[in-house]
């Protein structure tokens, strides 16, 4: 006996949920080897065409939409600020508060850099320290005021490898940098030299501040300084707050990037910090500097120069 009861949507949506489907095979065929009744698939017919979104309903939608292509290029490290910027760069009208609720929503969330303290500074007993040019000012409103440079420890399937990096206290772009099997101030010296160029050699005066480690006291950093004009400054030994903008920068790159994958030999992880480099530099927001990336902000302060001049 043919049971007359309300169609199970599933089934009936698996079944015979087209217009091409039910001519074919006949709706009241498929109802009765269903045991379904034949108006009740009509019914759900009638409601599944009347399924129309209201505007904001469709708004929200779209906003998913254009949030999770956001969350993905930003390799799944943007939260619902930096979201929120690269969407109204794109034409939306949107507030952080409705982007926070989607990804929420969604179960999508950015990720927060968390402290974290690794040593690799080497106190030489017998070398000189210069002394603290910055107490801690390390944006001085201009960018080349201050620099400020560390090393920080990374491995790979081959072995430890350490990176210094030299970034302005200003924009936040990380000027140069270099990835090697050891700690030296043969790798400060090349540091160096990549910034000063990519600064045009026009430094004379440029703070770089440190810590005491041994390869920022070496004489062949003070040369390298000495030779570009670059004023030596260091912070106190075990305070990272001296030195906090590069602790913020390892933060930054430990757990947007490096924590989150693995690296089988030596050149593939100099490859792709150099690539992650660039991306900081030219790409990823920073909330000190407006939302904007360290390259692009540099540009606007040079178009709003030539437009005071």
């Amino acid at each position: 006996m043919v049971k007359y009861a309300a169609p199970d949507a599933h089934t009936i949506a698996a079944t015979a949920g087209t217009t091409a489907t039910a001519q074919r095979f006949g709706v009241r065929r498929m109802a009765r080897l269903l045991e379904v009744s034949a108006s009740g698939y009509y019914q759900y017919v009638k409601r599944r065409a009347a399924m129309v979104l209201t505007p904001s309903q469709q708004r929200r939608a779209d906003l998913t939409v254009k949030i999770l292509d956001v969350h993905t290029e930003s390799d799944g490290t943007y939260g619902s600020p930096r979201i929120t910027d690269e969407l109204r760069e794109r034409g939306e009208t949107v507030n952080y508060k409705t982007v926070a609720k989607i990804m929420a929503g969604i179960g999508i969330e950015g990720i927060s850099p968390r402290t974290f303290k690794v040593r690799t500074t080497v106190v030489d007993p017998a070398a000189s320290f210069p002394p603290d040019l910055v107490s801690r000012v390390f944006d001085q409103g201009r960018p080349d005021a201050v620099w400020t440079t560390d090393f920080t420890y990374l491995s790979c399937g081959e072995g430890d490898m350490y990176l210094c990096a030299i970034r302005d206290g200003h924009t936040r772009r990380v000027l140069g940098h270099a990835v090697t099997d050891h700690i030296g101030s043969d790798v400060v010296e090349a540091a160096i030299e990549q910034a000063v160029a990519v600064r045009g050699g026009r430094v004379r005066g440029t703070i770089l501040h440190s810590d005491r480690g041994g390869e920022f006291t070496a004489g062949l950093t003070a040369r390298a300084c000495a030779r570009h004009g670059l004023l030596r400054s260091m912070g106190a030994t075990g305070i990272c707050w001296d030195n906090s903008p590069s602790e913020s920068l390892w933060s930054t790159l430990k757990h947007e990037f490096y924590y989150r994958r693995t690296f089988a030999g030596k050149s593939e992880l100099v490859v792709a910090v150099d690539n992650w480099i660039d991306w900081y530099n030219t790409t990823r927001r920073h909330s000190a500097i407006g939302g904007i990336s360290p390259v692009r902000y540099e540009q606007s302060l040079t178009t709003v120069a030539a437009n005071a001049a």
